[in-house]
C-alpha cells in the first residue's frame, strides 16, 4: 500500500511539471524572422553571412532572413501591423520608424539596449530615433553628402583643395565659374563647373539647407507649420544663380538622379557634383576606368557645416513575441566589427565611434576619410518628426522646387505657394 502511495505521488508530480514546462516545447529553438532591405551584391552577402554566423552560434535561437525591397517595404509593415503577422526585426530607416513609434507599433528598446551600445553610437544618431526618451531602432548606417570632383580638371585650372577642411558654398560657386568652359569655341558649354541632382530635391535642399540654418518647419503654439524665410531659401537662390546668372552649374540636373548625372561626370561634362550621397563613390569604384582620377571632398559649410541625418535602422514590432531574443540578436549585428562590416559593404558610414576608427573608414582609398569626417556634421533634421511631412515633400516641396529650378517661377511664387499649400497639408494632420 504504502509503495502503490509513493507512486501515486511521483506521478502526480510529474504531470504537474510536465504540464508547467512542456518537453517538447523547451527542446525546440526560438525561430526569429529578419527582415533585411539590403540590395547591392556585396550588402546583402554581409547581411546573409552575419545571419548564418548567428545562426551557427546560437542554435536555441534561429533566426530566418526575408528580403523585401525598398519599393514594397513600408506597405509590407503596415499590413503586418494590421494583422500582427510580424517580423520580429526589420531594417528600414528612422523617419519612418520614428512614425510607426508614435502610433504604437514598435517596442521601446530604450530597456533592451546594453550599455556598451548605447553609449557607443554617437549621440546625434540616436536623437534620430528617439521620442520623448522612447528609442524605437538602433541607427546603425547613415549617408552624409559629399562633393565629387574630377582631379585633372581641377589640376589643369590650378585649383587646389583641402579634403580635410570643408570649403565654403561662396568657394564651391567661384571653383565652378572656373571651370566652366566652351571648349569648341563654337558659343556653347561644353565643360560645366558642377552638374547637380535636382530630381527629387525636396529632401535634398532641406536637408543641406540646414548649413544655413535653414529648417523649414516650425513649431507656433504647439502646432508644426512651414516658413520659408532667408535661411531656407538661401541654398535655392544660390543654386538657381549659379544655373541662370553664372551658367557655372547644369540645368539638365534638375531632372536627373544622381546615377543619371555620374555618366556626365565620367564624360567630364561636369568637373564636380556636389550634393551626392557617399554610396555614389561605389558607382564610380564600378564604372571609372583606370585613367579617370577622381576624388572626394567634405560638403561645403555656409553658416555651419551641419546636414541633415536620415540613419537607416533595426527595429522590433511590438507584437514580437520574443523581443529580448530580437534585440540579442540585434546587438550581435551591431558589434563593433558588424556593423563596419555592414556599413562598409554598402558604402555607407557607421554609426558607432569604435567601427568608425577602424582602419577601411579612415584609410584615403575612396575617399573613406572624408567621408568619416563627415560623421561630427551629421544632424537630426527636424522634417523627420513633423506629422504629414511625406504628403508635403511630394505634393508640395518636390514639384514646386522642380519649378523653380526650370526658371518657371521666381522666388517670391515658390515661397507663397510653398508656405500656402504646404500649410494647407499640415492643417489635416493636427
Amino acid at each position: 500500500m504504502r509503495t502503490a502511495r509513493y507512486l501515486a505521488v511521483a506521478l502526480a508530480l510529474l504531470l504537474v511539471v510536465s504540464a508547467a514546462t512542456p518537453l517538447v516545447s523547451a527542446q525546440e529553438p526560438v525561430r526569429l524572422r529578419f527582415v533585411s532591405l539590403a540590395w547591392q551584391e556585396d550588402a546583402i552577402a554581409a547581411v546573409k553571412a552575419l545571419v548564418a554566423e548567428w545562426n551557427r552560434t546560437h542554435p536555441n535561437i534561429q533566426v530566418e532572413y526575408q528580403q523585401v525591397d525598398w519599393g514594397s517595404i513600408h506597405d509590407y509593415l503596415v499590413t503586418s501591423f494590421q494583422t500582427g503577422d510580424v517580423p520580429d526585426v526589420f531594417h528600414y530607416e528612422s523617419p519612418q520608424v520614428l512614425d510607426f513609434g508614435r502610433m504604437g507599433y514598435l517596442t521601446d528598446l530604450a530597456p533592451l539596449i546594453s550599455d556598451d551600445l548605447r553609449n557607443d553610437v554617437l549621440p546625434n544618431f540616436w536623437e534620430t530615433v528617439s521620442i520623448d526618451g522612447a528609442i524605437y531602432g538602433v541607427p546603425y548606417i547613415v549617408e552624409p553628402f559629399i562633393v565629387l570632383y574630377n582631379k585633372d580638371l581641377f589640376e589643369q585650372e590650378g585649383i587646389e583643395v583641402d579634403p580635410s577642411e570643408p570649403m565654403t558654398w561662396d568657394e564651391l560657386r567661384a571653383i565652378a565659374k572656373r571651370l566652366t568652359k566652351d571648349l569648341d569655341g563654337d558659343g556653347r558649354i561644353d565643360q560645366y563647373g558642377a552638374g547637380l541632382p535636382l530630381r527629387s530635391p525636396a529632401n535634398r535642399i532641406l536637408n543641406l539647407s540646414m548649413a544655413f540654418d535653414g529648417q523649414f518647419f516650425y513649431q507656433e503654439n504647439g502646432r508644426w507649420v512651414l516658413r520659408v524665410g532667408e535661411d531656407e531659401l538661401a541654398l535655392p537662390k544660390l543654386l538657381h544663380d549659379m544655373m541662370y546668372v553664372d551658367g557655372s552649374m547644369a540645368t539638365e540636373g534638375v531632372g536627373l538622379s544622381s546615377s543619371e548625372l555620374m555618366a556626365g561626370f565620367l564624360q567630364g561634362r561636369y568637373a564636380m557634383i556636389p550634393g551626392v550621397g557617399a554610396f555614389t563613390r561605389h558607382d564610380l569604384a564600378a564604372l571609372a576606368s583606370d585613367s579617370f582620377r577622381w576624388g572626394v571632398l567634405p560638403h561645403p559649410k555656409a553658416t555651419s557645416a551641419r546636414q541633415g541625418a536620415v540613419s537607416q535602422t533595426l527595429s522590433i514590432p511590438a507584437a514580437s513575441k520574443h523581443p529580448r531574443e530580437a534585440m540579442a540578436f540585434i546587438e550581435f549585428m551591431m558589434t563593433t566589427e558588424n556593423m563596419a562590416r555592414l556599413a562598409y559593404n554598402d558604402w555607407l558610414l557607421p554609426t558607432r565611434q569604435s567601427s568608425l576608427e577602424l582602419p577601411v573608414f579612415t584609410t584615403e582609398e575612396y575617399g573613406w576619410d572624408v567621408v568619416s569626417a563627415s560623421a561630427a556634421s551629421l544632424s537630426m533634421a527636424n522634417w523627420q518628426v513633423v506629422p504629414g511631412y511625406e504628403e508635403v515633400r511630394s505634393k508640395v516641396l518636390n514639384p514646386l522646387l522642380q519649378e523653380y529650378f526650370y526658371d518657371r517661377i521666381d522666388e517670391a511664387t515658390l515661397v507663397q505657394r510653398i508656405e500656402r499649400e504646404g500649410n494647407r497639408i499640415l492643417e489635416r494632420y493636427r
